[in-house]
This record gives structure tokens, C-alpha cells and sequence, in this order.
């Protein structure tokens, strides 16, 4: 069954998407004393429209696990939803995508941080591009406006995002990005 597009859910607030999750807490194994073995601080969502899971067990504080693992959902949308791009893609209009549109700097290069709020739906865009491109890089890079080591620069910046544009390409036949 294919999956629906992401935009469907990168819209919805936190608390929108938190509304369409099964949650589950759970005591933590491993590492953390007394307090962490007693209590249910570990948060698991699954999101059922999307068949998406993640947990986050780190802290002792099953708010902080939630918020957390909300977050980790919402990059989740981004890695492996993809929204269709239309047929007559060119550099112009892939500019004027609205995730896009703001991730370039003044000199046109992608280059922001994990930290920054751009980043996530801007990783989707290139992502996408990637799927529609058969996971060829240099056209990608075209479409994007930017160079092709730009590009690799940009899916370097997270492991997940690497491991993601490396899954596109082995579906796409191609070899791995090094």
C-alpha cells in the first residue's frame, strides 16, 4: 500500500499530529539507577495514517521522551514521505516551492544546520527531487539550483537524511553515495 504524501501531515501543529497518535509509554531498559527502572518514561508514537513509529527513551521525564519523540516524528514525515513532484520540473519552479524557497543563502548554496527550522522541510524537497530525478544527483542539483557537491554537502549534514538519499539510489539501481 502506498503511503500518502507527506504534505497531507507536515502542516498539522504538533498537537494536531500528537492528536492522530496511538502513544505508548513504557519503563526503559538499561542504564539510569533506581528511578529510571521504576518508572514509564519512555514514550513510543505510532502513527497510524502513515504506518511511522518512533520512541524516544533518553530522558527520565516522560514529557521531555514525548516532546522528543514528537520531534523525531516530524523528521521521520520528511525522510520517508514523499510528495510528488510535477512533471515539468525546472529549476525556476522548484525555486518558487515554498520548503525550498527559503533554505538557499544569499549566495544560493544549501547550507543549514540540523538545528534550523528550514532544514527538515528543505531535506524533504531535495529528497523528493532525488526520488523524481531516479536518484541522479547531478540533475538534482540542477533542478535545485545549486553544485553537485553542494548537494552532497547538504545530505551529508544529517546521517539520516545520507542514509535515506543512499536507500534512493539502490532503489533507483545506482550506487551508493561515499
Amino acid at each position: 500500500m502506498p503511503r500518502p504524501p507527506r504534505s497531507t501531515w507536515a502542516a498539522l501543529t504538533p498537537d494536531q499530529l500528537l492528536a492522530q497518535c496511538e502513544v505508548d509509554t513504557y519503563r526503559a531498559s538499561g542504564p539510569g539507577g533506581q528511578k529510571r527502572n521504576k518508572t514509564s518514561s519512555a514514550v513510543r508514537l505510532r502513527h497510524p495514517p502513515t504506518g511511522l513509529l518512533v520512541i524516544a527513551e533518553e530522558s527520565r521525564s516522560q514529557h521531555e521522551n514525548k516532546a522528543r519523540a514528537l520531534d523525531r516524528l516530524g523528521q521521520a514525515l520528511y525522510l520517508h514521505l514523499r510528495d510528488g513532484m510535477p512533471p515539468d520540473l525546472t529549476p525556476e519552479t522548484v525555486a518558487e516551492l515554498r520548503d525550498y524557497a527559503a533554505a538557499r543563502d544569499r549566495t544560493g548554496r544549501l547550507s543549514l544546520g540540523r538545528k534550523d527550522p528550514r532544514f527538515w522541510p528543505a531535506v524533504g524537497v531535495v529528497l523528493d527531487l532525488l526520488a523524481a530525478t531516479g536518484a541522479r544527483v547531478a540533475e538534482t542539483a540542477s533542478l535545485l539550483g545549486v553544485s553537485t557537491g553542494n548537494l552532497i554537502d547538504f545530505l551529508q549534514t544529517d546521517p539520516k537524511v545520507w542514509q535515506v538519499a543512499n536507500q534512493l539510489r539502490a532503489a533507483a539501481g545506482r550506487k551508493p553515495l561515499k
